[in-house]
């Protein structure tokens, strides 16, 4: 082969691999959820699904390069919500599917509300309980096969007997049979260990509790604790083995207060949360996840005739619209507070108004908005890698129409996703 060609091809074979093509987005506002403070005119570069550049004024590529024109919109950190369902949607049949719909089903239905989820901005999610689907479909998202946001999974929730993650309640008797820990129903610290176990063996990265009654089962009661302390204890111990976090469904107050003395990472819902277990929470950096779109949500639902469970209708009615005040009381305390919605109790996609019913009791703008990336991450542990547009950082970016510190409203009018680099939504 004559030199010149050799050299020739030589230069094409490394220039094909030292050349990426790099993706410029033009921001005429972006939100630096670090301080809490809007950017104009901004760069963002991105490299193989990494930020390399963050700049001020709009910037110009190579001819190779990509650019995307967001100046009249606000660019941020893709959305984390802490508390989500992708298994299921509220609706009257709620009660009856569980008899109706095939594992399959229940796939198929996952599907949209996990691409319905990332299309509204959410790019990390926290799913807090189902049957294992939502575990096989994190492993689907991570392996490409499907859209949706990042995973963080629970795979069953775990309660005693008759608790509110117990599956059996309100069957007939011999549909009821006695589950164990194979299926997250315990009772007892050996079935404890067994029950963390189980649900690490099947891909759990996170354990979940119903630490007191509930709203949606039909089941007894909503707030009573549910477990004794060394039950709460060796399920945290055995997760803090395996190096997972361990998060408590909580309505009850004292149940809550266990939960906290048991080394718990976060309270979800925490709706007769006192200004006791509050300090109790700060002293231990317990993080709280309100829902409090969830306690609105059910109290309208138990409005209309036949859409819940007798049963589920009165406790929706008295615990569904006390989340919101607790919530102003524990962000004013100073609680450690990140963003979750609960969604599945209402429609997917409308995680949204989380932002709006947390910034009517006092929660200034951003605040909210810090509450749903950065403050998600650092929840995650994973605030190295996401939750703000910071080089370094994996380039999950969302654009919304408008200026959600003048106006909350627009955080559900997201017109832009990003998701590792990759344009998902545009």
């Amino acid at each position: 082969m004559p030199k010149a060609c050799f050299l020739f091809l030589t230069c094409l074979f490394f220039s094909s691999f030292t050349l990426a093509q790099k993706t410029y987005i033009h921001a005429g506002n972006l939100i630096d959820v670090n301080a809490l403070k809007v950017l104009n005119e901004m760069t963002l570069i991105i490299e193989d699904g990494v930020i390399i550049g963050l700049e001020k004024g709009f910037k110009a590529g190579g001819e190779d390069d990509s650019t995307i024109d967001l100046k009249d919109k606000t660019v941020l950190p893709g959305l984390m919500d802490m508390h989500v369902h992708l298994e299921s949607e509220t609706g009257p049949s709620q009660y009856l599917d569980r008899f109706t719909l095939n594992e399959a089903d229940v796939a198929y239905n996952a599907l949209i509300y996990a691409k319905t989820t990332l299309h509204a901005g959410f790019t990390t999610v926290r799913d807090l309980g189902g049957n294992g689907v939502n575990i096989a479909l994190r492993n689907a998202i991570n392996a490409g096969k499907v859209e949706g946001p990042r995973i963080v999974a629970a795979g069953k929730s775990i309660a005693p007997t008759g608790g509110h993650a117990d599956p059996t309640n309100g069957m007939k008797k011999m549909l009821m049979g006695d589950p164990g820990p194979e299926v997250g129903v315990i009772n007892g610290t050996a079935d404890a260990r067994k029950a963390v176990r189980q649900q690490v063996k099947n891909g759990a990265d996170v354990i979940k509790i119903t630490a007191t009654g509930g709203v949606l089962s039909v089941a007894k009661d909503g707030s009573a604790p549910q477990f004794q302390q060394d039950e709460i204890d060796a399920v945290i111990e055995t997760a803090k083995d395996f190096g997972i976090h361990v998060a408590a469904h909580a309505h009850g107050d004292e149940g809550m207060k266990r939960a906290v003395k048991g080394g718990i990472h976060s309270i979800e819902h925490g709706t007769m949360m006192s200004e006791e277990t509050m300090d109790m929470m700060i002293e231990a950096g317990v993080w709280y996840v309100p829902t409090i779109t969830a306690g609105m949500s059910v109290a309208e639902y138990a409005k209309i005739p036949g859409y819940y469970h007798p049963s589920v209708k009165v406790k929706a009615e008295a615990i569904g619209p006390q989340i919101q005040g607790t919530f102003e009381k524990a962000y004013k305390r100073g609680v450690k507070i990140a963003f979750g919605t609960d969604a599945g109790v209402f429609p997917h996609g409308e995680n949204y108004r989380e932002f709006i019913y947390m910034t009517e009791v006092g929660m200034p703008n951003l605040e909210a908005v810090q509450a749903a990336t950065i403050k998600g991450a650092e929840l995650l542990g994973i605030q190295d890698r996401l939750g703000s547009l910071e080089v370094g950082k994996i380039a999950d970016i969302i654009a919304v129409d408008g200026d959600p510190s003048k106006d909350i409203n627009v955080m559900g009018k997201v017109v832009f996703v990003m998701k590792e680099g990759v344009v998902v939504k545009n």
